[in-house]
């Protein structure tokens, strides 16, 4: 038997912007997505066997979480069959041991399925690329694209094979439906993160994101000049998720966190990820980070203090 233990790390949004349509009812997106510390533990073993097929089972510590098609670390090993394995007869026994809060815009699951794919491609020594790894992502989801290339450059299993990878790096633009991903500098800072008792529907967002006004949008050139320079004042004036003109005014509770956190934080450093309802704050030191946690997590139990990944 065969095993490859790695991290799936969670990412968030340092600015997002919605374009408008795409053909097939997605939207375009403009976002900067970072890759965070945060992390699960995915455990993946592969036993060859001289019967036929591919036998999958995966297992988690979420008890309420899917264990089949409906999980996209499943669906990650099932399209890397698909792809690759027509002569690959065995057992996936896949293990996750969760930290990353579940549907918080997070990109938790859609981690999970990314570094399936690196698992897979590493135990059956297929030598994929960044980038081909990449496209297979994109076929279970918006966000997995980015998650391939964020674990490509933070697992120490996978830095060596990856280094002169351009793909493999912390911070990128995402456009399109979130797939076109350009790698940017990453910001180096140490956050904290909350998320409300809530699950938060990133398709109910999107919809209900039409019909809604946007009163500002970031200046996603503005945020990347300010990473490339380091300069901390041009990226949190820039930190905008249009996305919270939805989910504040349809989740009061999520206004509340997001209070909570800029009462503790600088003027302009906290916000929304994703379609949320996670709340993310940039501190200035670890201490600071963990200070304000332990406050935070009175309130809401999923609170994090954790730092950026470069």
């Amino acid at each position: 038997m065969d095993k490859i233990e790695l991290k799936s790390y969670a990412k968030i949004n340092l600015c997002l912007d919605v374009k408008g349509l795409l053909e097939g009812g997605f939207h375009e997106v403009e976002m900067v997505m970072q890759q965070i510390l945060l992390c699960d533990d995915v455990t993946v073993c592969w036993e060859p066997s001289v019967g036929r097929g591919l036998d999958i089972s995966l297992s988690t510590n979420r008890p309420y979480l899917p264990v089949d098609e409906r999980n996209l670390a499943y669906k990650a090993a099932l399209l890397m069959n698909e792809q690759f394995g027509t002569d690959m007869h065995g057992k996936l026994d896949i293990k996750i041991k969760k930290r990353i809060p579940v549907a918080a815009g997070l990109a938790g699951g859609s981690g999970n399925g990314a570094i399936v794919l690196h698992a897979i491609n590493e135990l059956w020594k297929l030598d994929q690329r960044v980038s081909d790894l990449c496209e297979l992502g994109a076929k279970l989801g918006s966000d997995v694209p980015f998650c391939v290339m964020g674990q490509a450059a933070e697992n120490h299993q996978l830095k060596k094979k990856f280094a002169e990878d351009p793909l493999a790096c912390h911070c990128a633009l995402a456009t399109g439906r979130g797939t076109e991903l350009k790698p940017l500098k990453g910001l180096k800072s140490h956050l904290v993160l909350s998320k409300p008792p809530i699950s938060v529907s990133t398709a109910e967002v999107y919809r209900g994101i039409d019909e809604v006004t946007i009163p500002s949008r970031p200046n996603t050139r503005e945020m990347i000049e300010g990473l490339e320079k380091g300069d901390l004042k041009t990226v949190q004036k820039n930190m905008i998720n249009v996305l919270e003109n939805f989910t504040l005014k349809r989740y009061p509770i999520v206004v509340y966190t997001k209070n909570n956190i800029q009462s503790t934080c600088s003027p302009g450093a906290v916000l929304m990820s994703g379609s949320g309802p996670t709340v993310f704050g940039l501190c200035g030191s670890r201490d600071e980070a963990k200070a304000i946690c332990e406050q935070l997590r009175k309130v809401n139990k999923e609170s994090f203090w954790t730092r950026t990944t470069f």
